[in-house]
C-alpha cells in the first residue's frame, strides 16, 4: 500500500487534514480530518509499506496494546481505501 501522488497532509490550526493537489483537486474537492495516529501512518504510507509494517510502527512509537494498534491501522486503511487515496 502507499498512498498516491497528488495527496497531502497538512497541519492546520492544530489538526491534520488530507487534501488533493493539481489534477487530483479535480477529482476529489473536500479534505479529511486524521488525528494525530492517522497522521502518523500518514506519513509512514507514503512509501510502500503494508498492513504489518504500520501495526509494528505503532506498537514501536505508541504505548498501545497489539489489539489497538490493529483496530486504528484497520481504520486507517478504511479510511483511505473508501477515499481512494492508495495506489492500485
Amino acid at each position: 500500500m502507499k498512498i498516491k501522488s497528488g495527496f497531502v497532509l497538512r497541519n492546520v490550526a492544530d489538526s491534520y487534514v488530507v487534501v488533493a493537489t493539481g489534477e487530483l483537486s479535480k477529482e476529489f474537492n473536500g479534505m479529511v480530518n486524521l488525528n494525530d495516529t492517522g497522521a502518523f501512518l500518514w506519513e509512514i504510507a507514503e512509501k510502500e509499506i503494508d498492513r504489518e509494517y504500520m501495526i509494528q510502527a505503532l506498537l514501536d512509537n505508541y504505548q498501545v496494546t497489539k489489539e489497538q494498534a490493529v483496530k486504528d491501522v484497520d481504520k486507517f486503511i478504511d479510511i483511505v481505501t473508501d477515499n481512494k487515496f492508495i495506489e492500485e
